[in-house]
């Protein structure tokens, strides 16, 4: 069979081989044209390596071989078959200038990768589940094994997968373009798992390449570099169904929730190793044990989702479906989450929409225009942290992240996402100066686009995974942030009280002998306390930039009363209303503030008062957890009730904590001077011997043992307006808990 060529345009090559084709299927791989003589079939390929290229046939169950006629010297080559009116199944035969020859399927023989109807959902910024179109993906087409590309880029002249299997060039494989909505696709024959790979952009506007790590890859290279692999995350083995069944039909805003914050590369580290990551398995067998063993509920973990930089502590992400390679491949995290479940603890993520980093291989100026950013500088940047603002005005950027926030729910069962900056996506002027920023068309300050975006978020993520929260980090007092959204709220399921820890932590500096002209910073949470469903958190921002470490931020002391202090704090912490929530290090002591190139202070562990601080919070964590009314009613004034706080010269407060049977309360008392208050007279509301189930001053905890041994008996004298009352002696900077040995009715009074 004689070859006919020119079936193409002159300048279809040209472009074809300045790598600036939009629309490269309509040119490449098997054509019906029509001829002079009829119909026929031309077969094109780019093949820069090849000095002779050949069509093998499979014809009546023969192979033929055809060779193809070279158009360019760049290496485009056509076979043309005459008397074909269909194409038909071919190979593509390669044979170099060295004489090597091989063989391989044409990747523009197969057809679209997507559907019309991912392609409509995609375009109208509908698809749930863009992770399991978009990205790269394990296929098989046409009985051929591959990996499927897709990408959204619609500003793009063109696209092209490149990686080592193709020396990163991006003449090779330009990819599909699906039209109006942007997305480029492309199904690449022979590929696997374990393939490095980025995608190169040419900008429609300027004809700028740029060299982009895929959006929604599920894993990446080890930072510093920065290539995309093919990973298939599917077919890992759960054996959380129990976990996950009973969270589905639990309440949490009634669940004692205790929360261990943790920053997986600097809890622990492997001595003499750099940078001594532990894996995520490791992890599974050192963290999880120990968590489990001090009582708390859940691990919250600072951002694993994929980053570039180590010192963003994951705050800056450019993965948002990837956990970072540091610590392991996707199955290893997978197996963390389920080892958690297993041993009782859920798992929350920090999740970052507020942001991202300007890194040249990220989603900043993605297709050369400001695709994931806004365009008009005025809302672009955060100047704080010099990173990019998302545009939640664009439907696809808005379904970009709230498909990440369902994907972690989904594909690693995460029990929830605690929302990372989020007055920094409500307000429009957020740390900008008059005329820095445009008000909204209402002329308010009010970013309208991300408050809607996190509503159908919170709607969303309620409604598909019952059980699961979302927890805001919200510093103002922008109303109703944790209430249903269809009450005018946000609808987040808890937000944090950074009120509430700015001012404990003011107040518990101060020097005892000050501390009773303060009062009021320790008893003002409680005028907002039920506005929100409220976390109290100690968290790593309050252990960096030289705000010193939880133990060091007692005041100037001997040691004994910093770490009486630090005991009496978070028995307070324990005692107010709200789910808790503490960093790592805290829990024993860590005299130095958080670093995340270094480990832990373990060693600090081999002395007593460091053992009794964490011996103290173990022992918090259990009765917290076991104990009604320290968690059934923490966002309503019924759970609360103030028994004195007007003691401001003996720097003593107490209240009452209530669980849904109103017969269940606990007595808290708290004495914020160094000085033993005995005998000291508190009113109750019944008779009755109150054991004493918690005192910070225990010898065991590093205290010097002032108490009431096991507990006192109510006496039938009235005081504070309370029918009975307890004499005791309340330790110095201590914390009492006493509840009732018998059940008997507490109610109120009317």
């Amino acid at each position: 069979m004689n070859n006919m060529a020119g079936t193409v345009r002159k300048e279809d090559i040209q472009r074809l081989v300045e790598a600036r084709h939009w629309d490269p299927f309509s040119v490449l791989g098997p054509h019906v044209v029509s001829r002079r003589t009829g119909k026929a079939v031309a077969i094109r390929a780019i093949l820069p390596d090849a000095a002779h290229a050949f069509v093998l046939a499979l014809t009546d169950g023969q192979e033929r071989r055809t060779e193809m006629d070279r158009l360019h010297p760049a290496g485009i080559f056509e076979a043309v078959f005459p008397g074909r009116e269909a194409s038909f199944p071919y190979r593509i035969e390669i044979e170099n200038d060295e004489g090597r020859c091989w063989q391989q399927e044409d990747p523009y023989a197969f057809d679209c990768v997507l559907s019309d109807f991912d392609i409509h959902l995609l375009g109208e910024g509908t698809h749930l589940e863009l992770y399991r179109k978009l990205g790269s993906h394990l296929a098989v087409m046409g009985g051929v094994p591959g990996v499927s590309f897709a990408v959204w880029a619609p500003n793009a002249e063109r696209v092209s997968v490149v990686g080592d299997f193709n020396h990163w060039d991006g003449r090779r494989h330009p990819m599909r373009n699906r039209g109006e909505c942007g997305i480029w696709e492309m199904f690449l024959p022979g590929l696997g798992e374990g393939e490095i790979y980025k995608y190169e952009i040419r900008s429609r506007d300027t004809g700028d390449l740029f060299l982009k790590a895929d959006p929604h890859a599920f894993r990446y290279e080890h930072p510093p570099r920065t290539g995309s692999i093919v990973c298939d995350i599917d077919g890992y083995s759960w054996g959380d169904d129990e976990w996950m069944a009973r969270r589905r039909t639990g309440n949490l805003l009634e669940e004692p929730i205790a929360v261990y914050e943790v920053h997986l590369g600097s809890w622990k580290r492997k001595e003499g190793e750099s940078p001594g990551y532990l894996s995520y398995r490791e992890l599974a067998d050192d963290l999880v044990p120990y968590v489990r063993e001090m009582g708390y509920t859940h691990i919250e973990l600072l951002p694993i989702t994929e980053h570039p930089f180590d010192g963003s502590w994951g705050y800056q992400s450019l993965g948002s479906f990837a956990p970072t390679s540091r610590h392991g491949p996707p199955h290893d995290f997978m197996a963390f989450v389920n080892r958690c479940h297993r041993e009782g603890i859920g798992v929350l993520l920090d999740w970052v929409p507020a942001h991202f980093p300007k890194d040249a291989h990220g989603l900043a100026t993605f297709d050369g225009t400001h695709l994931y950013e806004h365009a008009d500088p005025r809302k672009r940047e955060h100047r704080d942290w010099g990173t990019l603002i998302f545009n939640y005005g664009r439907r696809e950027v808005a379904n970009f992240l709230l498909s990440s926030a369902l994907f972690w729910l989904e594909k690693y069962h995460i029990d929830g996402l605690r929302v990372d900056a989020v007055a920094s996506m409500l307000y429009l002027d957020y740390s900008r100066n008059p005329g820095e920023w445009i008000p909204n068309e209402f002329g308010g300050n009010e970013n309208l686009e991300a408050i809607a975006f996190l509503r159908r978020m919170n709607e969303i993520v309620h409604a598909r995974y019952p059980g699961a929260m979302t927890v805001a980090e919200e510093s103002t007092a922008w109303p109703a942030v944790s209430r249903p959204v269809y009450l005018g709220g946000l609808g987040f399921t808890l937000k944090w009280n950074m009120g509430w820890m700015h001012d404990m932590l003011e107040f518990i500096k101060k020097s005892p002998i000050h501390r009773k002209f303060h009062f009021g910073t320790l008893t003002f949470a409680l005028l907002y306390a039920f506005h929100e469903n409220f976390v109290l958190p100690f968290s790593h921002d309050e252990v960096v930039h030289m705000k010193r470490a939880m133990l060091d931020k007692m005041p100037e002391a001997d040691l004994w009363e910093k770490f009486a202090n630090l005991r009496l704090l978070y028995a307070y912490m324990y005692g107010h209303p709200g789910k808790k929530l503490l960093f790592m290090g805290g829990e024993f002591g860590q005299w130095e503030e958080w670093n995340h190139d270094r480990s832990l202070q373990w060693d600090l562990l081999q002395w007593d008062s460091h053992r009794g601080i964490q011996t103290f919070l173990r022992d918090l964590n259990g009765l917290y957890r076991e104990c009604p009314p320290l968690h059934e009613i923490d966002f309503r004034p019924e759970g609360f009730e103030w028994i004195d706080f007007h003691d401001v010269d003996s720097s003593v407060v107490s209240f009452l904590r209530r669980g849904k049977d109103p017969a269940d309360i606990l007595v808290c008392v708290f004495n914020f001077t160094p000085v033993v208050r005995e005998p000291y007279r508190i009113g109750v509301p019944a008779p009755g011997f109150y054991r004493e189930v918690i005192n910070s001053d225990t010898a065991k905890y590093g205290g010097s043992n002032v108490g009431n041994g096991q507990g006192v008996q109510a006496e039938d004298v009235p005081w504070m307006g309370r029918p009975f009352s307890l004499s005791l002696s309340i330790p110095p900077l201590g914390a009492l808990y006493l509840r009732p040995e018998e059940t008997m009715d507490l109610r109120p009074p009317r």
